[in-house]
């Protein structure tokens, strides 16, 4: 028998990783500051789980100016969106068997 959390994935087990994801689902992109704020987390902090996700090639990072200030955004993959989507089935199909 399957283990009910085998289809679980390790990248979205952190809540900031998962934050990022689910706010680039519903976003078709994100900046820097956007993330931050409305996760309410540290520069660095947040730039280390991007990090991650984009090492997994979850998320595209976008650099750019915008007149004479850089400014980052983030989009989600095709591989990161398939991956997010079978993560929450997961989490779906183990609260539905849990009860």
């Amino acid at each position: 028998m399957k283990s009910l959390i085998e289809n679980l994935n390790k990248a979205f087990e952190n809540r900031i990783r998962l934050g990022i994801m689910s706010i680039l689902m519903v976003n078709e992109r994100a900046d820097f500051n956007t993330l931050k704020q409305n996760l309410q987390l540290t520069d660095g902090n947040l730039a280390s789980h991007i990090a991650s996700l984009e090492k997994e090639e979850y998320i595209l990072i976008h650099k750019q100016f915008v007149g004479k200030k850089p400014q980052t955004t983030y989009t989600a993959t095709v591989k990161g969106r398939k991956a997010f989507i079978e993560h929450l089935n997961a989490l779906e199909k183990l609260v539905k068997n849990s009860k």
